[in-house]
């Protein structure tokens, strides 16, 4: 459906995207994520026509559209702020579409309105608004107003629509609840879906393929189960969800299955990523929190063990975060479930943190995004 070509985009001096290489298949619920100013935006407002790319090209279904004009391509884009008309029904904003068209003069006077209203109607019911058709966006919630944003941008066919982070400006639970909605809509309908977010869960909630993106370039494209269990670089580990990242050396092989790296003050089996790793090389070992098992005395099962020292325990509902110090004063984090049905920990307690080897992946080296890095690019965002 969509084709990005070695795609360069630069502003004078500085490059918004470097080297974008992908394809988005029909039918395809496709994520761009990164932080504030990785390229995701201008990406989607290339394709979208609003901006023109420095070198490459983007096809949609095979047609070379780089120097097309936003109204001539058969795109629609959805944004954070929907701009409905105020003075307008819910119907008649999503007709908008249909009727600036003149379809209902195209196909004939009776003919034309019957497939506007056969259209809208038939989009109202998708997004569940048929009951509020003649009302006016004022007295629609957010998430309403964002469903007719979407019937308004849907209603013409395109061949993919085009989102840049339309769930921005709704609260915390109504945004889970579109999560939902948005991929029900886009299943039902089969459109070609381009999603742009900053917002991890939403990315792992939707996506059929999501694209991380990090200072221009692409850093993995992949399944939300293959870019969260593999992840292909120590940024796009750090990026999506949350994970222990420890710098360390890659020292051996243990068998076919594993590798050793010294990381924690002690060598460790661990599972090798796709990156090939020389002997003695730098790497990083990521373990995820909710992979990590505490307990007081040495587990006895075949696993990864090392003695660490409780710092700080974090109540967050379903999980207790436990932040740990290795030996060599490494961080560890672990979140804990009920299941564990551990004693009473304090700050200070001395125990053992667990993982099985195939919960590890070796990766590159590279620096390791801190909390307050995270945090400030999803504050920029």
């Amino acid at each position: 459906m969509i084709e990005i070509d070695h795609v360069v985009k630069r502003f004078d001096d500085y490059v918004a995207v470097d080297d974008a290489d992908f394809a988005i298949g029909a039918g395809e619920f496709f994520s761009m994520l990164g932080p504030s100013g990785c390229g995701k935006t201008t990406t989607l407002r290339m394709i979208a026509g609003f901006e023109t790319p420095t070198t490459g090209a983007i096809r949609l279904e095979g047609r070379d559209v780089s120097r097309m004009p936003p109204h001539k391509r058969n795109v629609n884009t959805v944004f954070q702020h929907y701009a409905l008309f105020p003075h307008m029904t819910v119907w008649d904003n999503v007709a908008y579409g249909p009727r600036s068209q003149k379809l209902d003069k195209r196909k004939g006077k009776g003919k034309g309105k019957e497939e506007v209203r056969r259209r809208v109607d038939d989009l109202l019911e998708v997004v569940r608004l048929t009951d509020f058709a003649q009302r006016k966006p004022a007295q629609l919630s957010g998430g309403q107003q964002q469903r007719v944003a979407l019937a308004r941008a849907l209603v013409n066919y395109p061949s993919a629509l085009l989102l840049d982070e339309p769930l921005g400006a709704l609260d915390l639970k109504l945004r889970h609840v579109m999560q939902f909605e948005l991929k029900r809509i886009q299943r039902e309908l089969g459109i070609t879906f381009v999603y742009v977010t900053h917002d991890q869960e939403e990315a792992l909630t939707m996506s059929d393929r999501i694209a991380v993106m990090n200072a221009g370039r692409v850093e993995q494209i992949g399944s939300p189960t293959e870019i969260y269990d593999r992840p292909a670089t120590v940024f796009v580990a750090g990026f999506i969800g949350q994970a222990n990242l420890w710098h360390g050396r890659q020292t051996g092989r243990v068998n076919r299955d594993f590798v050793e790296v010294d990381v924690l003050g002690t060598t460790l089996a661990a599972t090798p990523g796709d990156t090939t790793i020389e002997s003695g090389g730098h790497a990083t070992l990521m373990v995820r929190p909710e992979r990590v098992r505490v307990s007081m005395e040495p587990p006895t099962a075949e696993v990864v063990s090392v003695p660490a020292t409780v710092t700080d325990l974090t109540f967050q509902g379903p999980v207790l975060r436990l932040s740990l110090a290795a030996a060599d004063g490494s961080p560890i984090v672990a979140h804990v479930g009920a299941e564990q049905q551990l004693p009473m920990l304090r700050p200070g307690d001395q125990v053992y943190v667990a993982w099985s080897p195939e919960a590890s992946l070796v990766l590159p080296a590279a620096d390791i995004p801190t909390t307050e890095d995270l945090e400030e690019m999803l504050g920029d965002s």
